[in-house]
Parts: C-alpha cells; sequence; structure tokens
C-alpha cells in the first residue's frame, strides 16, 4: 500500500502561483511514477501531469504546458506541482495518484484525499 498526502492548495488571483506538495509513504519503491490530476465542479477528473519515480520523466496535459511543473524529490518522498500563471479556469480539486505499472497514462493505483485550489479573476 502507498498512502499520498497533499498539501498547499488555497485561493489565488489570476496570474498568481502556488505549489502543491504530495507525500508518499509505505510501499512507494513499487510505485513506477506519479501524477497529478484536478476535477472541477461538474467536469470529470483530468490528468495535469505526471512523472516517473526513478528516471524523473515528465509529462504535462497541453492546457498547464509552460504555466505548470511537476518534479520530484526521491529522498523526501514527495512529488511537486509547481503552478504559475494560475487562470480562473484552473479551480479545481487536485489530486495526487501514484501508478504501480509502467507508463504515465491510464489507471492509477492509489489517490491522495485532494487539495482545493480556487483562483479569482
Amino acid at each position: 500500500q502507498v498512502q499520498l498526502v497533499e498539501s498547499g492548495g488555497g485561493m489565488v488571483q489570476a496570474g498568481g502561483s502556488l505549489r502543491l506538495s504530495c507525500a508518499a509513504s509505505g510501499r512507494t519503491a513499487s510505485m513506477y511514477a506519479m501524477g497529478w490530476f484536478r476535477q472541477a465542479p461538474e467536469k470529470e477528473r483530468e490528468f495535469v501531469a505526471a512523472i516517473t519515480w526513478s528516471g524523473g520523466y515528465t509529462y504535462h496535459a497541453d492546457s498547464v504546458k509552460g504555466r505548470f511543473t511537476i518534479s520530484r524529490d526521491n529522498a523526501k518522498n514527495t512529488v511537486y506541482l509547481q503552478m504559475n500563471s494560475l487562470k480562473p479556469e484552473d479551480t479545481a480539486v487536485y489530486y495526487c495518484a501514484a501508478r504501480r505499472r509502467v507508463g504515465v497514462y491510464g489507471e492509477y493505483d492509489y489517490w491522495g484525499q485532494g487539495t482545493q485550489v480556487t483562483v479569482s479573476s
């Protein structure tokens, strides 16, 4: 089992920045990748970014490329999502997730509880 705890959400004005953190514990050695997803009210959950745990290869959704950056600190078992130039449409609950299988797309095995990000215009 892997436990994930997100932090760093909050309210910010458009154009501002936030950094989300996701601390992993448990059988982290079994993880292939970690990702960030988000879900806005009345919308489906969508992929935001992912990073492979060992190689550090990163993937970002087109909607956040150039604004968001995923990174990791293996020593701290923590993944970050730096969000810059935030827009009101970025408002959502952001979830951290971990995946055991090879690849960063598709089903993830473990999920955090989510952290709210609200961007005001």
